[in-house]
């Protein structure tokens, strides 16, 4: 059962000078046994002759496998690459070294079909940025970070545009961090212009709106920590700072979105209402408002957990999961369930190198969902040798769905990847209940092509025994002009535009000059008046997703 109280609460951060009173509500959920039919079990426990102290996320690859780094062992104990089945084989791939730097982030999978990482570089107080090609199992390191570039923070993420990535660096004995980006067609490293305040707790996450997300473990007004908002081109704007009060300190993960209400969440290390304001938060970011609130205090008495030291996973059940670094009957960190507007449900306590839960201190490594339903995780520490382990989690329903790669953002006529189980035997791809063209891959994954109808929502697969599967979060299409109907005339004409992505159309305009007659016919097919005052150039369209520009340009005659 559960009670709600309002707290006022004092909270003190560094030199203690600060004393603030902070209201709201929040669930305590007492622990005990789980209240859902979960299951555990340890698949691997990391050996550091191939690699261990596993850390950052897994990601799942086209070929239905898992890829992840371990930040220690293998043949240079600078850590390694390793690919293991949902079974528990375990493939060590690449031993990193003095050049690639170690590793520990965890992988990127970009639609060029490599991953891409970072390495630390310890001795010179900087890092790498690289490319792994799963087929050969080759490296390359595409930069090295200089001492004002800082020191990257994770892997970088996908961007809108999926020729960019995106990451963040933390600059030794600095307040600042710094962001980047790397675009894979010119192969060219970026600083962008704007510091991030505070140090960066990588990975950047990607939200519906387009803007990339981030937390800080340090930094804001009272050195608590804060929260910022990125665009692709390195604007950044300071949504939150942390106060070390009932709001949390020190946020040192990653941010995930909702599946059910598209909300922002994340989990604060320190701070809270218990404790003496140590024990740490969950807290909400509402979107589009960008409003702030802590959602759960953690207890951290009688065993509890406390000290969420990974992000969450917003799961297709639209709850999230998580794990604490600390708590637990064994001290050694905890998992745990958090329904939206509902419970905290305790699942298992790791219990080191043996028992119930193999594992130990799950510090910076978050669950993933693979797309058979099954939930899966590293801990750095425990196991049989001591070195981690590689777990999975069987929810009390598993939902079998599909994997839009590598990012939810997609254009017309353009290959998107879709990674699952059972894809040889699609029968049909649907963006929406648009159809679209495909071809088939292997049973792991396939190419869909986007449709010029297609409008943001879920995609979907349906195999030859009727069965659908579903992408758990919705794609959203950018705008494209492919051509214009005609291409010339005087002021006054009509203009067909024709492309994809036009739904919701804000603002058409002839060479920068908006047209104030428009309709858009369908999704694919606007229809303008060439207004007073445009000259030859470029036809542009607006809609909530980006915007777009022709390659063709109309002639005003």
């Amino acid at each position: 059962m559960s009670t709600t109280r309002i707290p006022d609460v004092p909270g003190t951060h560094g030199n203690g000078s600060l004393r603030l009173a902070l209201s709201f509500a929040w669930l305590l959920a007492c622990a005990g046994v789980p209240l859902h039919a979960q299951s555990y079990q340890d698949l691997y426990d990391f050996d550091c002759a191939t690699g261990c102290t596993p850390t950052g996320t897994l990601t799942q690859g086209t070929n239905g496998n898992l890829y992840g780094t371990t930040s220690s062992g293998g043949t240079n104990n600078w850590g390694t690459i390793f690919m293991v089945s949902t079974g528990g084989a375990y493939t060590s791939l690449l031993n990193f070294d003095s050049t690639t730097g170690a590793g520990g982030g965890g992988l990127t999978l970009a639609t060029d079909g490599n991953f891409y990482g970072t390495g630390y570089i310890s001795s010179a107080s900087t890092g790498t940025l690289f490319q792994f090609n799963p087929v050969t199992n080759a490296v390359t390191v595409l930069h090295q970070f200089s001492s004002t570039e800082g020191i990257p923070q994770g892997p970088p993420i996908v961007g809108k545009n999926k020729n960019y990535l995106f990451g963040v660096g933390a600059i030794p004995g600095s307040r600042a961090g710094t962001a980047y980006r790397w675009t894979i067609s010119t192969a060219t490293f970026e600083l962008l212009p704007k510091p991030v305040p505070g140090f960066p707790s990588g990975p950047l996450f990607l939200a519906s709106d387009g803007f990339m997300y981030g937390a800080t473990a340090n930094g804001g007004s009272m050195e608590a920590g804060a929260l910022f908002r990125m665009s692709a081109a390195g604007t950044i704007k300071k949504l939150y700072n942390f106060l070390d009060g009932s709001d949390g300190a020190d946020p040192n993960a990653p941010l995930t979105q909702g599946i059910k209400d598209g909300n922002l969440y994340g989990v604060a290390y320190d701070g809270g209402f218990y404790g003496g304001g140590k024990y740490g938060v969950i807290f909400e970011v509402t979107l589009p408002a960008d409003g702030f609130g802590p959602i759960y205090q953690f207890d951290g008495t009688g065993g509890a957990a406390f000290n969420p030291g990974s992000g969450l996973l917003a799961a297709s059940d639209g709850n999230l999961y998580g794990s604490t670094l600390h708590g637990g009957s064994d001290g050694l960190g905890t998992l745990f369930e958090f329904q939206l507007g509902g419970s905290f449900i305790p699942l298992f306590d790791f219990t080191g190198n043996g028992g119930l839960a193999s594992g130990a201190t799950p510090n910076g490594t978050p669950l993933m969902e693979d797309t058979n339903g099954q939930f899966y995780g590293l801990t750095p520490g425990g196991g049989a040798n001591g070195g981690g382990v590689f777990y999975t989690m069987t929810p009390p329903n598993p939902l079998s769905h599909i994997n839009v790669c590598c990012s939810w953002w997609v254009i017309l006529d353009q290959p998107v990847t879709i990674v699952g189980q059972n894809l040889t035997g699609v029968i049909s791809v649907n963006f929406g209940s648009v159809s679209a063209q495909f071809r088939h891959g292997s049973n792991t994954y396939l190419t869909a092509y986007v449709p010029s109808a297609a409008i943001d929502g879920p995609v979907s697969v349906t195999l030859a025994t009727g069965q659908q599967l579903e992408s758990a979060q919705s794609v959203h299409v950018l705008p494209k002009i492919t051509n214009l109907d005609p291409s010339s005339g005087p002021v006054g004409t009509q203009v067909g535009i024709v492309g994809g992505g036009f739904a919701g159309t804000t603002e058409v305009t002839f060479s920068g000059v908006a047209a104030t007659n428009v309709m858009v016919i369908d999704p694919g097919l606007i229809q303008a008046t060439v207004p007073p005052g445009a000259t030859t150039g470029q036809v542009g369209v607006v809609t909530p997703n980006g915007a777009a520009l022709s390659r063709e340009t109309f002639t005003v005659n």
